[in-house]
C-alpha cells in the first residue's frame, strides 16, 4: 500500500507533463505571442498609450 501512495502521484505528475508537451506540439504559438519586444522599456510603452476613458487625471 505504501508503494501505491508513492507511485500514483509520480504517475499523475508524469501524465500532466506529457499532456503539457502534447499541447505544445498540437497548438504551437508564434514567437510574437510569447515574448514582448526586447528593445522597448515598460515605461515607454505606458507613456505612449493613452489613458482609458473615465480614468481621472494624475494629481500634481
Amino acid at each position: 500500500m505504501a508503494m501505491l501512495a508513492v507511485l500514483i502521484p509520480l504517475l499523475m505528475l508524469g501524465v500532466v507533463l506529457v499532456l503539457g508537451r502534447y499541447e505544445e506540439l498540437l497548438l504551437p504559438q508564434e514567437d510574437s505571442d510569447r515574448r514582448e519586444p526586447a528593445g522597448v522599456p515598460p515605461a515607454a510603452v505606458a507613456a505612449s498609450s493613452p489613458a482609458p476613458a473615465g480614468t481621472p487625471a494624475p494629481s500634481p
